[in-house]
């Protein structure tokens, strides 16, 4: 399988997919090795974690490099993905052991009852290209401290990432027989949904997500599935600096070239100053420096994937057959890597895909609205339900906006953040589940009530 550098379309190198067979004989392996980790003490797992953190740590200047150049994440945003991803392991530093441990629930009386949190057993993590560490540790770690094997699947968009994942967790202690990583495309990942595994963990689009829920239901184990958004942001007419939220909310659509399940994919604001927020929004824009990746200074580099330049180009093409307006980018430049101009359409309605089909990429619509009923209407006009973000100065007004939305998370005055101390779940098209907080540790175990009688 060729690992491709999206900047410049270069082959970096050529990796073997596992066949079926090695398929098999990893989670076999796993299967073995499983009831012995999770016989580990959690201190002891939860030890060999934060090694792996601290060789994460230690290598970070080369593992930035690594995902730069096969995703075309910009170099200064790598490294601050893999810094920030750590939070994850101070979550679990913190908190593994008290949502981990056996509870008392009934310690009177004749019959005593207990709670036990027993591993789900050998899971697979179908993982994701665009954030690998994040949505990665939201799920190997989480799995692994609670005692389970893991058969981990990265995208073939981030393939040496996930084979430096294994490397650093053996070397920090988690045994061969605990974690493995399979190498391919989708039909690597087939081969896993056609397996005998315990639970299964996904990151990515809704059309994949929607088929993995119809080969795992009958298995009748757990599953998890993160999937997409189309997350809509609403500037009141109340917000207290215009210019600052017209910066937040483009870095919130931009960053990392627009390629995040959570980014800002539609914008709205109230008609006393749309005209101003486009403004200030444009101007920012336009201060992005586009190019080569492995310049720190960059802010835009490449699509991740080809095919996704000729998806963002029918969106600027179609909103503007339907009376949309330019104000920057629209194109694909010359020459070679799979860019993308930051694109800013405005006169948007409904009946454009840009404000409706998922974009992925970095294009922005920006929709003038008259009151907070028609801005309600508008974000709540989607299959999607993971996010949402208000900007404005009336918190109560703000909330009581903000609690219609059939959203995961909700944002007021912020937008594309995730944080390990509250849940990050999806709603309708948006995925199944949660990760992170108490309740994604405990989305790796299965409880088992006892009865205890003297």
């Amino acid at each position: 399988m060729q690992v491709i550098n999206p900047a410049n379309g270069a082959v970096i190198t050529e990796i073997p997919a596992d066949t079926r067979e090695q398929v098999q004989s990893k989670i076999e392996k796993l299967r073995k090795g499983q009831g012995l980790w999770a016989d580990v003490p959690v201190e002891e797992r939860l030890a060999a974690i934060l090694r792996f953190g601290e060789l994460v740590s230690d290598e970070i200047d080369n593992l930035a490099v690594i995902l730069t150049q096969e995703t075309g994440k910009p170099l200064q945003q790598s490294i601050n993905e893999i810094k920030g991803a750590n939070n994850r392991l101070v979550h679990l530093k913190a908190n593994a052991k008290k949502w981990l441990v056996e509870e008392v629930m009934v310690d009177e009386g004749a019959t005593k009852e207990h709670i036990a949190y027993e591993p789900l057993g050998v899971v697979a993590n179908i993982s994701a290209w665009n954030f690998p560490y994040n949505v990665g540790y939201n799920v190997f770690l989480y799995a692994l401290v609670a005692g389970n094997a893991v058969i981990y699947k990265p995208s073939e968009f981030a393939s040496l990432t996930g084979l430096k994942f294994r490397e650093l967790l053996w070397k920090a202690g988690i045994p061969a027989n605990a974690f493995e990583c399979v190498i391919g495309t989708g039909e690597v990942g087939q081969m896993l949904l056609d397996a005998d595994l315990d639970g299964y963990f996904f990151t990515g689009s809704y059309a994949t997500g929607r088929y993995i829920a119809t080969q795992v239901a009958p298995k009748l184990v757990p599953m998890q599935l993160e999937l997409g958004g189309k997350d809509p942001l609403y500037v009141m007419d109340d917000v207290a600096d215009i210019k600052q939220a017209a910066i937040n909310a483009a870095e919130g659509a931009f960053y990392n070239n627009g390629q995040s399940c959570c980014a800002v994919e539609r914008i709205y604001v109230q008609a006393g100053i749309y005209d101003q927020f486009v403004e200030y929004f444009v101007e920012e824009v336009k201060a992005y420096k586009i190019g080569d990746p492995m310049d720190k200074t960059t802010f835009i580099g490449p699509l991740t994937r080809k095919p996704q330049q000729q998806v963002l180009l029918d969106q600027v093409q179609d909103a503007l057959l339907k009376g949309a307006e330019l104000k920057h980018g629209g194109f694909s430049p010359e020459g070679p890597g799979y860019y993308f101009t930051p694109t800013v359409l405005t006169s948007v309605t409904h009946d454009m895909d840009v404000m409706k089909e998922e974009s992925f990429g970095p294009i922005i619509g920006i929709q003038k609205v008259g009151n907070d009923d028609e801005a309600l209407n508008l974000m709540m006009d989607t299959p999607y339900g993971l996010t949402a973000a208000v900007f404005g100065t009336d918190k109560d007004r703000a909330l009581a906006l903000l609690k219609q939305l059939p959203v995961g998370t909700a944002y007021w005055n912020c937008c594309d953040r995730v944080s390990p101390n509250v849940p990050w779940s999806g709603r309708k098209n948006s995925g199944l589940g949660s990760t992170l907080s108490y309740q994604g540790i405990r989305a790796f175990v299965q409880p088992k009530a006892y009865h205890l009688r003297d």
